[in-house]
């Protein structure tokens, strides 16, 4: 089994995503440019399962198996093109969104090559990138007793990595896994959680998304 890294992982999506990791028995590490806030949001997660979460720095959690990128998508690039050589060859997970708040609602931002899948797959031209987790609640995610149902679309230009990641997303406590297509589809997606979190913030709930009408 797979370890992970999180790279920008002590924030609340990539907590999320760790607790559902560890949950499904994978051991997880939070990666921040502060080891040490890391390592302290890591210790105050709590056991959920056979998997572990720790808290190192980005490169160390770059260095893992796998990765999953939940920096912020100002200095996501930055941050990726730094640890190129630690990325090479890996299956990359993108659940970055390029959202600006106005007013009580979240507007997509679109950058130059359409998506931020998009201008991580550029910046990383040797791995192996993979868009999930784009439109869960954190919230829900942190908390494996909130009842959570959600699915996951996945997109990828690279089928036998983007099939491991769905193996991955089935694994986790209350999500199932939907292929939604290639790397084109990455834009729409992404925007699609502006909607998911303004609806939130409007009604004052954590809807997430579940498709009807497909096979189990």
């Amino acid at each position: 089994m797979e370890t992970v890294g999180i790279l920008g992982g002590t924030g609340p999506a990539g907590r999320g995503v760790a607790v559902r990791l560890a949950s499904a028995g994978y051991d997880v590490v939070l990666g921040s440019r502060d080891a040490q806030r890391a390592s302290d949001v890591a210790s105050a997660i709590p056991s959920t399962g056979a998997g572990t979460v720790s808290g190192v720095s980005n490169e160390d959690a770059a260095t893992r198996d796998l990765v999953v990128v939940a920096t912020p998508f100002e200095s996501t690039i930055a941050t990726l093109t730094a640890l190129r050589a630690q990325l090479k060859g890996k299956i990359v997970i993108s659940m970055v969104n390029a959202l600006a708040r106005e007013g009580r609602e979240l507007v997509p931002l679109y950058p130059p090559r359409g998506s931020m899948a998009a201008q991580i797959a550029f910046a990383l031209p040797e791995s192996l990138v993979v868009g999930a987790f784009h439109h869960l609640p954190a919230s829900m995610m942190e908390d494996l007793a909130s009842g959570l149902d959600a699915d996951v679309l996945i997109f990828s230009d690279h089928h036998d990595a983007r099939a491991r990641v769905g193996e991955i997303i089935n694994e986790m406590p209350g999500l199932r896994s939907i292929v939604a297509g290639s790397m084109s589809l990455a834009s729409a997606i992404e925007a699609f959680t502006a909607v998911c979190i303004s609806v939130n913030i409007r009604h004052k709930a954590h809807s997430y998304v579940k498709l009807a009408g497909l096979d189990e």
